[in-house]
């Protein structure tokens, strides 16, 4: 190869991919603008860059007429520029490193809409002589979807698919009025509790007194609660008795902690642990693991923060040790429990007596009803205890409440002889309905009145 040639070396036929997705990238997010050569005047830039800076470091004296001369010739040519690199394009646009579609999507995140609460009662039926007692429970609406109210010494039923309304006893004055009323799990038998301290079972779908339970207390019978084929009934002597509807010897367990009436009963979900409020002031929880035959149950826990009767009971739905409880005048509080441990929680002063808690059973929230002043509907969020609305309509305390099976509707009675039906847990969001597990059927044994 002679000295004077120039060697070069062959470029490469192929590029990697990774090269040339660099060039691409570098291409698309400039950091700075190259002038457009195109554009530009060189001839006067090369003059401004020379005779211009000659003339300010070595001025030139000259007479008034040529200075003028002077200026003349440079406006008609346009010499007057300051700047010698003109930008006579617009820079283009820069890109984002990040699409703006992504973005939008990252910063719109999804607001849940506020569910409509509405203020009235969507219909309003009479309950005429209903009983104006804080320590009954005269109210239940069952699985079948069919209402049981006592008005009096008279059980009704109000069918919730086609609003007829029957009758199913009427008991004598002898043995009324009726204290309580409850509905079996399987949504077709119903215990009535009575005044003179007897337990009556009945079949709705045939008006047949299947059973009288006797025995069980010695006064009027005002709170009954189901655990399967185990009907748990409280007195106005402060008992407490499971009984067994299968057998002929029905009363196998007891409950002894209350030295006054049971108002409250309310069993937990898995049905291990029931809970008991009294006119006492006091709640009681009680483990079924534990329950004696022959001699009283001891309780679990004995928890006296209560100031007045405690009637209003709820198991949370969601979280199975935590009860929710409610005290009379006296007190107005509505407190939550950690059945495992017996702690409280939290305590909610709600201003007026609290008469019953219902839990929404699909989302986190809590209902209660209350007496004087308002006799309102009060929906508070959980577990901040917030107050998401209030319902009026009731001109007496409200004293009971039911929920709808499907957990939307519920129904309230009050001393105003009226029964209301609100939405006020509007309707579930999750549309696919579980299977629907058989209930077993707790009077398979029974057949006959005994």
């Amino acid at each position: 190869m002679d000295a004077g040639s120039v060697s070069f070396s062959p470029a490469p036929k192929s590029q990697s991919r990774d090269q040339i997705l660099q060039r691409k990238s570098s291409r698309e997010n400039l950091d700075r603008f190259i002038p457009n050569r195109s554009a530009m005047d060189f001839d006067y830039a090369h003059y401004m860059l020379t005779q211009s800076r000659k003339g300010k470091e070595n001025p030139i004296a000259s007479s008034p007429a040529k200075e003028v001369y002077r200026k003349q010739l440079a406006e008609s040519l346009n010499m007057n520029r300051t700047r010698i690199l003109a930008f006579r394009n617009k820079p283009p646009t820069p890109t984002d490193v990040v699409p703006s579609e992504w973005s939008s999507v990252q910063q719109a995140k999804p607001v849940k809409a506020r569910r409509y609460i509405p203020q009235t009662s969507e219909r309003t039926l009479d309950a005429p002589d209903i009983l104006d007692d804080y320590y009954l429970n005269l109210l239940d609406w069952g699985s079948s979807n069919v209402l049981a109210i006592a008005l009096g010494n008279t059980v009704y039923l109000w069918d919730a698919a086609d609003g007829n309304t029957s009758e199913l006893v009427t008991v004598d004055d002898e043995v009324g009025p009726v204290t309580s009323v409850k509905w079996a799990p399987d949504g077709r038998h119903i215990s009535v509790g009575l005044n003179n301290s007897q337990v009556q079972l009945w079949d709705s779908t045939s008006n047949k007194l299947l059973r009288t339970l006797r025995g069980c207390h010695q006064s009027r019978v005002g709170s009954m609660d189901w655990n399967n084929h185990i009907l748990t009934t409280g007195g106005m002597d402060g008992r407490i008795v499971n009984n067994d509807i299968r057998i002929r010897a029905h009363i196998v367990e007891t409950y002894s902690g209350h030295h006054q009436e049971v108002c409250g009963l309310k069993w937990s979900a898995s049905g291990q642990q029931l809970a008991s409020g009294g006119n006492d002031n006091l709640l009681h929880i009680w483990d079924r693991s534990v329950a004696s035959v022959n001699s009283p149950t001891q309780w679990l826990h004995r928890l006296e923060d209560h100031t007045a009767a405690v009637k209003a009971l709820a198991w949370c739905p969601f979280q199975g040790n935590l009860l929710a409880s409610g005290g009379g005048g006296g007190d107005k509080c509505i407190k939550f429990w950690n059945t495992h441990t017996g702690a409280c929680l939290n305590s909610v002063d709600t201003g007026s007596q609290v008469c019953a808690l219902l839990w929404n059973q699909n989302e986190r929230e809590l209902l209660s009803s209350h007496g004087f002043t308002q006799n309102q509907l009060t929906l508070w969020k959980y577990p901040s205890m917030v107050k998401m609305a209030e319902l009026t309509g009731h001109t007496s305390r409200v004293l009971f409440m039911a929920q709808s099976p499907d957990g939307c509707t519920v129904a309230t009675a009050a001393g105003d002889e009226t029964l209301r039906f609100w939405n006020v847990f509007g309707s579930p969001e999750v549309a696919a309905k579980a299977t629907r597990k058989a209930i077993p059927e707790p009077f398979a044994n029974v057949n006959r009145i005994r």
